[in-house]
């Protein structure tokens, strides 16, 4: 998806377009770079990435990118990062990332995954997820319920089959970044022919590190009368749950 030019540059690849515009990128790769140059930044052992805001300006355009990060809340039990994405001079998404420190907690039970990861859709495989847009055929989609182009929520395994910067090893929290701003695209609650449904932020929330190659987004979305929407999406690895993504629409006809 991305190579890397300098440090904190990289240049976007086709891999990276988003379905609303070939010129522009789906958020989901701009959030796991975020991921992965925030990993790069004042990393202490003990310390677990927790939450991450990404807040988007304007589409980010499929060109070379800068992120700049710095520690926002240095501490011994907790930390608070920011991350700023910029391409020719104009920023266009701000992040913010809390880490916590690891100590021994009582965990309460959480649910398993909705289901085992299914065999591939051969139907899925040709719809506009397999065929079309660069993001969507980077990832291999596994629907459980709901399906591309079904209005309504979608429960759905995903995993990216491509490197998301060249020549250097992915993490399974870089992974499951890629895939949590999918949610509103695979729980659209109107016409994606008649409206754009473009989520202005993404929160991730985790409890617990992932693990694996597969995330599982349970998500639905739902359109307020007044130009508005929310998508909410609960997060799995093959183990169980691991937290929730939330993103804010904007909805308008096309």
């Amino acid at each position: 998806m991305y190579t890397r030019l300098a440090e904190g540059r990289y240049l976007a690849s086709e891999h990276t377009q988003g379905p609303w515009d070939p010129a522009t990128q789906h958020m989901g790769p701009v959030t796991a770079l975020i991921v992965h140059e925030l990993a790069r930044t004042a990393p202490r052992p003990g310390l677990e990435p927790s939450r991450l805001v990404v807040d988007v300006f304007a589409p980010v355009p499929v060109a070379e990118l800068e992120i700049a990060t710095d520690v926002a809340r240095d501490g011994k039990r907790v930390q608070c990062l920011t991350a700023s994405v910029s391409s020719g001079g104009r920023e266009y998404a701000r992040a913010s990332a809390w880490r916590i420190r690891e100590a021994d907690t009582p965990a309460t039970p959480v649910p398993g995954p909705p289901a085992p990861v299914p065999p591939r859709s051969d139907e899925h495989a040709r719809s506009w997820l397999g065929s079309g847009f660069g993001y969507g055929k980077a990832l291999d989609w596994r629907f459980v319920t709901g399906g591309p182009m079904e209005l309504g929520p979608a429960t759905v395994w995903g995993r990216l089959t491509i490197p998301l910067v060249e020549g250097e090893e992915m993490t399974p929290l870089e992974r499951l970044a890629v895939f949590a701003d999918s949610g509103n695209g695979v729980s659209f609650a109107v016409d994606f022919a008649t409206h754009v449904f473009v989520n202005v932020d993404l929160t991730i929330s985790l409890f617990r590190s992932p693990e694996g190659e597969w995330i599982c987004l349970d998500a639905e979305t739902v359109i307020g009368p007044s130009g508005r929407g929310l998508t909410r999406s609960t997060l799995y690895d093959e183990s169980g749950q691991v937290g929730t993504a939330t993103q804010t629409l904007f909805v308008a006809p096309r």
